[in-house]
């Protein structure tokens, strides 16, 4: 079966998954008969977080632009929320980020989402359905979000570069009776929403989450999650537009294809986590033209990632709660484990590392503190090859809700 029309198949069945679930599940329970009060006309809430750090040495000569001891506000989010209509409502995020261009001490300010959702009763088993138009999360980062602290770092998936956490399209979502998780499935530009469109393809992508021990009566266990996820993508070939001596514009599509599966819990008193993540890429080669075709290429990468977040106090605390806690996480990023029709393909065991290891405090319900040391670099410690940015320092970390 064609590709894109094996897509269309997947994304039909999800559709009905959608739209069939929570009726053969339950009817809705009916609206209460006394007046519901109006919901409030604008809800606004925002999270601020950045560091001071200082980095160590990785190279004889500075980087461009290295800033080896700094101040700096990594992210300050503001979040609009508000009602549209029956069943409809609209989010709207800024976000506020220091600029990477000629002039780094710049902030300026983009939209992370911008998305109008509507919403089905929710019926009586739990069972929720949802969709989103605009630029809304992607297939899996949000969800990892809620095992990794962001304010320390990107997530695994998302600092190797597989995708943006947002971009442009459309979304929708199922959440499974009496908790049991959710189906979440997309199709976007591509890009991400720091891009705008670039070619005529899209990309497709589904999040299945299974909690299945959600109603255990041990806590640890109730939030027991695993994650499989799939992106279908696709970027336009260098030749779509052909050109002076070459064959032809090429109308043919490169891969950008990433799956991966995620397994953890989130207690308060100890979140672990742990993922397996493969892509594939394709690429051009030669010049497409008669004395130099153009040729298709691949290239498969891996990434393996493990995190924990743990309140060791709080295990021994009658309360069961505790303001410090020790947090760690290990990437190990392989970009090409193998390749096809590169003529000089990169070294298969060009893998390198993230290493995050420090501790936190709360100040508040609403504030945190962390002191982390934290490296980029090669597997094996050899700087001379080092991974895309390499580095190595150590940070005093800060994150605020409002």
């Amino acid at each position: 079966m064609p590709r894109a029309r094996t897509w269309q198949f997947a994304f039909a069945a999800l559709a009905a998954l959608t739209l069939s679930l929570p009726v053969s599940a339950q009817a809705p329970s009916p609206a209460p008969s006394a007046a519901q009060p109006a919901p409030p006309p604008l809800s606004v809430s925002g999270l601020i977080f950045g560091s001071y750090n200082y980095q160590l040495p990785t190279t004889p000569a500075q980087f461009v632009n290295q800033n080896d001891n700094g101040f700096i506000i990594d992210r300050a989010y503001l979040n609009f929320r508000a009602p549209a209509g029956d069943r409809l409502s609209i989010r709207v995020t800024t976000d506020v980020y220091q600029t990477t261009e000629t002039n780094p001490n710049a902030y300026t300010i983009r939209a992370k989402f911008a998305y109008l959702q509507y919403d089905v009763p929710k019926f009586a088993n739990g069972a929720a359905v949802f969709a989103r138009l605009g630029i809304l999360q992607n297939v899996t980062i949000e969800q990892l979000e809620t095992f990794w602290p962001r304010y320390l770092s990107q997530t695994a998936v998302e600092r190797a570069g597989y995708f943006a956490s947002a971009d442009a399209g459309i979304a929708a979502g199922v959440a499974l009776p009496n908790k049991m998780g959710e189906v979440y499935a997309t199709i976007v530009n591509g890009p991400g929403y720091t891009s705008r469109e670039r070619d005529r393809f899209k990309d497709y992508a589904i999040r299945l989450t299974l909690t299945p021990l959600a109603n255990s009566t041990t806590p640890l266990l109730q939030t027991f999650t695993i994650t499989g996820w799939g992106y279908k993508g696709a970027l336009a070939s260098g030749f779509v537009n052909g050109g002076v001596g070459q064959v032809g514009a090429v109308g043919e599509e490169l891969d950008r294809d990433r799956a991966g599966v995620f397994v953890g819990i989130k207690d308060p008193r100890l979140v672990l986590g742990g993922e397996f993540d493969v892509r594939r890429d394709g690429g051009d080669a030669g010049a497409n033209t008669v004395a130099s075709p153009r040729i298709g290429t691949t290239t498969n990468g891996r990434l393996l990632s493990g995190l924990t977040v743990i309140r060791p106090f709080a295990f021994t605390n009658a309360t069961g709660r505790s303001p410090f806690g020790l947090v760690g996480r290990y990437d190990r990023v392989s970009p090409s484990t193998s390749t096809t029709n590169i003529a000089l393909p990169p070294a298969t065991d060009n893998s390198y590392h993230n290493l995050i290891a420090g501790m936190f405090y709360d100040v508040n319900l609403r504030a945190q503190l962390a002191l982390d040391y934290q490296e980029s670099l090669a597997t094996n410690n050899d700087v001379s090859s080092a991974p895309p940015v390499q580095s190595k320092g150590y940070f005093l970390h800060f994150v605020v809700n409002f």
